[in-house]
């Protein structure tokens, strides 16, 4: 008799990972930032190209409509963050349709907070904190990288300003992949994530800083001081070649944000990938008047799983996606 009813995650993993979820409750509880709980459900999905949300068809009060399973907790916590919250938190369940691996997993739980006021120079500082806080130790020091320096040191290129053609020779070169007729983020997004991404963070923190502003999702964009370049306001943090959090100085501006949403569902639709309804209520919000701050979503799973060792995450989680 197959024995796949049984969990992926030993009892004594989920006890320590239950641990460690108290930490970040405790590390938030003694800076007077709420945890709050918002829909795994919603009326609109994530845009992003990059992302494949899951929809499903339910009977509500306005007959049989199309909701979409939250990527993460974005758009219901800034509708909360319009309307007063102050600071929040939350452990939300979330999902991607496609990414199962050792990192990833359909469903995961996404560790995400705003902080109204804050610049993004002092969300990094919390994020770093945080980190510290639930390995219980000192992953080492924490160096901030700009995106352009690693590509210049680790590759050879400016990200910025070489050709579309050199960026593709590059990548191939890299990566092994055919990346001939790829576009300039394609190709970017491949470099990062064979070349860069494994030598990040293996001796400490490292936080990534000013991302291409075509990479920019829902964050502000501002200049490059080098050359004036505009490149957008976030920041990734890497530890152990892992990615573990992805933090924005937040966009409040309602236009621009709706206009982000067109072009996100026309690049949708150029690669062939359906339509993902935009969240009208997120972009009411904004015109209502979001506070300007900060935010960031960190990967729990991933973070738990580098505290305690585990090779993947399925083996941090009661049951991973082959066994749910």
């Amino acid at each position: 008799m197959s024995d796949d009813w049984r969990s992926t995650a030993s009892i004594e993993t989920l006890r320590e990972r239950a641990r460690l979820l108290a930490r970040v409750r405790a590390f938030f509880a003694e800076r007077d930032v709420l945890e709050v709980e918002t829909p795994v459900l919603g009326h609109g999905g994530s845009t992003d190209p990059h992302l494949a949300s899951l929809s499903l068809e339910a009977t509500t009060p306005g007959g049989r409509e199309r909701l979409w399973l939250q990527t993460s907790p974005e758009f219901h916590m800034k509708r909360l963050l319009a309307a007063g919250s102050g600071p929040i938190f939350q452990l939300a369940r979330s999902f991607r349709d496609g990414e199962v691996g050792c990192r990833h997993n359909l469903e995961f739980t996404m560790l995400e907070w705003y902080r109204p006021g804050f610049s993004l120079s002092a969300l990094i500082d919390e994020t770093q904190a945080l980190i510290r806080h639930v390995l219980g130790r000192d992953p080492g020091p924490c160096r901030q990288r700009r995106y352009r320096e690693l590509f210049r040191t680790q590759v050879g290129l400016d990200p910025f300003t070489a050709s579309l053609t050199t960026l593709c020779q590059v990548a191939e070169r890299e990566t092994g992949m055919d990346l001939h007729d790829a576009e300039r983020d394609a190709c970017l997004d491949a470099l990062m994530a064979f070349a860069i991404e494994p030598h990040l963070g293996q001796e400490g923190l490292e936080v990534v800083v000013d991302y291409p502003a075509s990479q920019a999702a829902l964050a502000r964009k501002h200049r490059d001081p080098e050359d004036g370049a505009v490149v957008a306001a976030r920041f990734e943090v890497y530890w152990q070649g892992v990615e573990l959090a992805n933090g924005y100085d937040e966009l409040t501006d309602a236009e621009e944000q709706a206009a982000r949403f067109v072009e996100d569902n026309r690049e949708r639709q150029r690669l062939g990938h359906c339509e993902v309804d935009a969240d009208v209520r997120l972009l009411a919000a904004l015109e209502a008047g979001m506070p300007s701050g900060s935010g960031v979503a960190l990967g729990m799973d991933r973070l738990i799983q580098l505290a305690l060792g585990k090779a993947s995450v399925a083996e941090v989680m009661a049951f991973a996606t082959p066994r749910c």
